[in-house]
């Protein structure tokens, strides 16, 4: 089982419910109301693995784009 609460606590960022978390090959994302449904983006932003469907993947896709700068070093 998931602890929502610590994945929100090592959060880089969280948009909208959404923790997004940068990791040496991209981007981790998690919907923090539906701990099932989560996406792995490539550092160029493309898709590798999602468990989202097509509306909820593209706004966490723009979510990405819009805040990305926020998780820079």
């Amino acid at each position: 089982m998931l602890n929502i609460k610590t994945i929100a606590d090592d959060a880089d960022i969280i948009v909208n419910g959404y923790a997004f978390n940068r990791y040496e090959n991209g981007y981790r994302v998690l919907n923090l109301h539906r701990s099932d449904k989560a996406a792995v983006f490539s550092q160029e932003g493309e898709v590798l693995e999602t468990s989202m469907d097509d509306i909820e993947l593209s706004i966490v896709s723009d979510y990405l784009r819009e805040n990305r700068k926020y998780m820079e070093d």
